[in-house]
């Protein structure tokens, strides 16, 4: 035990390096993969603003801000990620950031949905004799037994509430992990009982999970309906998003503190484990802002008016005409 503590670099057992004392200690691999990592984020935050351009020419008013906020999911993530990778011991900072704005994102995806169908005056007008699957992931895909809820303005407002309550408190938990993190009570990498990440975090989980329920439910009640937008792939990209961003970071940051991930001077076990989560992030999140700006780049016309009187088939909304 006593050798391999005095074989063991001191530095693995430090807190992440500054970030000069990265640049100074970069190989020519390094450098080329920073600066790789670095074009790619500018270059997702560049065809953002292009697309928030387009949105604003093109896009109707009631439908701007909404998808300028899903659509900055990935670009913003990967921004945060780029400023991680510099600068480490800011990570926790760039990662709560990102947390908090797909929070948001969450919920404006379900208001997505809602106004690409004509608003909720709209989807109530049409909604009415219809009823709506909660049998759905991520809570209840198992529950097949669970009763189809009728459409009304407060089954509506629930919706609406389930997925909100996440955006505020995610935001709320992050303060607070922020306070308790300068007073040195929170640490991430502490788990044990009396610690604050260990209540904190499991708590917002449970929110998460909350939250994506009422945009699963509505997603699988309008997916017929707004196929001719490509919902379907944009919902599979808002997924993908919080997998890669929650999910993904998440094991790689566990395998890091079990010891798994080895430690590479000047970076202990933890802040290598957050360094490779930042830097897949930046990858992937470049190619996913390239492929939302295909499917969102497109004429925002209303929905054409269909009527479907078959019991057994989704509900078809009629959008509000100009």
């Amino acid at each position: 035990m006593d050798g391999s503590n005095r074989t063991m670099d001191p530095s693995c057992r430090q807190q992440p390096p500054l970030a000069i004392d990265i640049i100074v200690k970069l190989d020519v691999f390094g450098i080329i993969l920073y600066s790789l990592l670095t074009f790619m984020a500018a270059v997702s935050m560049l065809v953002f603003i292009e697309e928030c351009i387009y949105i604003y020419k093109k896009v109707p008013a009631n439908k701007k801000s909404i998808i300028i906020w899903v659509n900055g999911a990935a670009p913003v993530i990967a921004t945060m990620s780029c400023l991680g990778m510099w600068i480490p011991r800011a990570t926790m900072i760039t990662d709560m950031t990102s947390a908090c704005y797909f929070a948001v994102v969450v919920f404006k995806f379900l208001i997505m949905m809602l106004e690409e169908v004509g608003g909720d005056e709209a989807f109530l007008k049409r909604a009415g004799k219809h009823k709506l699957k909660i049998s759905t992931g991520p809570c209840c895909c198992c529950c097949l037994c669970l009763p189809h809820v009728a459409i009304t303005r407060r089954t509506l407002f629930l919706l609406k509430l389930g997925s909100y309550q996440f955006a505020l408190m995610k935001l709320v938990f992050t303060i607070l992990s922020l306070v308790l993190w300068t007073n040195g009570t929170f640490d991430l990498s502490d788990l044990s009982i009396t610690g604050a990440a260990i209540w904190i975090n499991p708590f917002v989980g449970i929110l998460t999970i909350i939250a994506l329920w009422p945009v699963a439910i509505m997603f699988m009640h309008l997916r017929t309906v707004l196929r001719t937008i490509k919902i379907i792939p944009k919902y599979a990209i808002y997924q993908l998003v919080l997998i890669l961003s929650q999910l993904q970071t998440a094991i790689i940051n566990i395998l890091a503190l079990n010891g798994t991930i080895a430690c590479a001077p000047p970076f202990s076990a933890a802040a290598r484990g957050y360094m490779m989560s930042q830097q897949l992030l930046i990858l992937e999140m470049f190619i996913i802002t390239l492929v939302a700006r295909l499917l969102y780049r497109r004429e925002y016309d209303p929905l054409p008016q269909e009527v479907d009187d078959n019991e057994n088939s989704k509900m078809i909304v009629v959008a509000q005409s100009a």
